[in-house]
């Protein structure tokens, strides 16, 4: 019971904590009058009176969280979050399901940028700005800025990093102090954002826009203030900033501190993740380009360029936005752009999927197990970069990729079990998982999420919220071994 009420007072901490992001759209909505304020004052209310009784009833039980309570705790807080960011979009967009706003409230904060939502031109600014606030606030994952908040209250804040980063290297830090390194990296977050914010409004991008689209960009979530998304503005200048600023976004963003830290692009040559990560987006740009060429999809080479570069970019990356009906495009094309957003991203970044940090471990690995065939007797030890991986890394890769696939296979499968058609069902799920957005078919880039039934809807949300926490952090909650004693 002790350990409940433990995570009841930090969960009250971080509810406190969230109320304060309504002041952004408040804001907002009184500088354009839309007639949401009083809906975000109320929500922002809700969430500051039930997180301070929480926390007030809890507070005698305040202290570390252990590891294993750390992940019930993320779990819980991204469906107690997403639940609670629904309240302005159902008071404010009359008929809209709680079923509905919760998949759109769960893909903002896991920044997959899958919308159920139509006529985004006229939706109330303030109700637009919401969606890219979760976007943004989802990226870089509030926890870790709770992290960096928490210990300042006397609580710590290590096992929160720990199961909000549950990658291969999520006991890597650039501080020795982990509240430190989440205030370091939430700076270098705020920091790109403003850069892209001043750049789309150079490019040509109102201001409002700018801010919105910036948020959606670091954060990988793909939300936009239009229905057309990116092909709205039909702007080279705008899809080549929004390209460099994605790719930004999907590399470690500890690399990107160092290199300011240390006022040197070295550190970009020693990521072991992102130089393979920026070969596999720029030969496949290349590729795609020529074999849309070829089938005459577009009239030359460098129109395909264009849109080849932003849109495989924009899923690869997990981001979501579109500036072409990619549907229409030659099967290969549309369906390699999944693959990538399976591997692309790095660790530490925004993005979601597989990332590149396991995907060239595996590549080692069954290198190794061929190596093994031919010298049986052989030490072969497998690096990334110059670092040496331990057995149990491997061990846990292995045991994630398992996980990660088999969520796939039984998602997908519930879906064509509704009613779905297989291509609509698959490409719905692996844009899920690995948070990018768009699929193909019934949910490709042309439509939206809303034609699918709440069962289809709730199936999506879920692959979601795996995909977000990497699979382990919420399967290990259905386990008889972490109830146990």
């Amino acid at each position: 019971m002790q350990r409940f009420c433990t995570l009841g007072f930090v969960l009250g901490l971080i509810l406190m904590v969230f109320g304060v992001t309504y002041a952004l759209p408040i804001a907002t909505s009184l500088y354009f009058e839309d007639g949401m304020v009083d809906h975000f004052v109320n929500g922002m209310s809700l969430n500051i009176g039930i997180g301070s009784l929480l926390s007030g009833v809890t507070m005698r039980f305040r202290g570390d969280v252990k590891t294993r309570d750390g992940y019930l705790l993320v779990a819980s807080f991204w469906i107690l979050m997403s639940s609670a960011a629904t309240l302005p979009l159902m008071w404010g967009i009359p008929g809209l399901s709680f079923t509905d706003a919760f998949f759109e409230c769960v893909s903002g904060f896991t920044t997959t940028g899958a919308t159920v939502l139509v006529g985004l031109d006229n939706l109330a600014p303030s109700l637009n700005l919401w969606r890219h606030e979760l976007n943004w606030i989802g990226g870089l994952g509030i926890i870790v800025l709770a992290v960096a908040i928490l210990p300042l209250l006397g609580v710590g804040g290590m096992q929160l990093y720990k199961a909000e980063i549950a990658g291969p290297v999520k006991d890597s830090k650039i501080t020795p102090r982990i509240t430190e390194t989440a205030r370091l990296l939430w700076l270098v977050y705020a920091g790109a954002t403003l850069a892209c914010i001043l750049a789309l409004n150079l490019a040509g991008m109102g201001w409002f826009d700018a801010i919105c689209h910036a948020f959606a960009t670091l954060g990988l979530g793909g939300f936009s203030t239009h229905d057309a998304s990116i092909s709205f503005y039909d702007s080279a200048a705008i899809e080549l900033v929004l390209t460099i600023f994605m790719l930004i976004a999907a590399m470690n963003f500890a690399t990107h501190y160092t290199v300011l830290h240390n006022r040197s692009l070295k550190p970009y040559l020693s990521d072991p993740e992102a130089i393979p990560m920026l070969g596999v987006v720029s030969g496949s740009i290349l590729l795609c380009s020529g074999y849309l060429w070829h089938f005459n999809t577009y009239p030359d080479f460098f129109t395909s360029l264009r849109h080849v570069t932003f849109n495989l970019v924009s899923i690869a990356t997990d981001c979501g936005f579109m500036s072409a009906d990619f549907d229409k495009w030659p099967p290969f094309v549309p369906w390699w752009m999944l693959y990538l957003s399976c591997i692309t991203v790095c660790t530490g970044s925004t993005g979601g999927g597989i990332k590149m940090f396991r995907t060239l471990l595996l590549w080692k690995q069954a290198g190794r197990e061929m190596f093994s065939l031919l010298h049986p007797r052989a030490v072969n030890p497998i690096r990334i970069g110059s670092t040496p991986i331990a057995n149990k890394i491997i061990f846990a890769v292995l045991a994630f990729i398992f996980l990660y696939f088999i969520s796939i296979v039984v998602l997908t499968f519930s879906l064509i079990f509704s009613g779905l058609d297989p291509i609509s069902a698959l490409s719905a799920v692996i844009a899920c998982i690995n948070n990018a957005g768009p699929g193909l078919n019934q949910v490709g880039p042309a439509g939206n999420y809303q034609s699918l039934s709440d069962f289809q809807t709730w199936i999506c949300a879920i692959a979601m919220l795996l995909g977000r926490l990497e699979v382990f952090t919420l399967i290990v909650l259905f386990t008889p071994t972490f109830w146990r004693k």
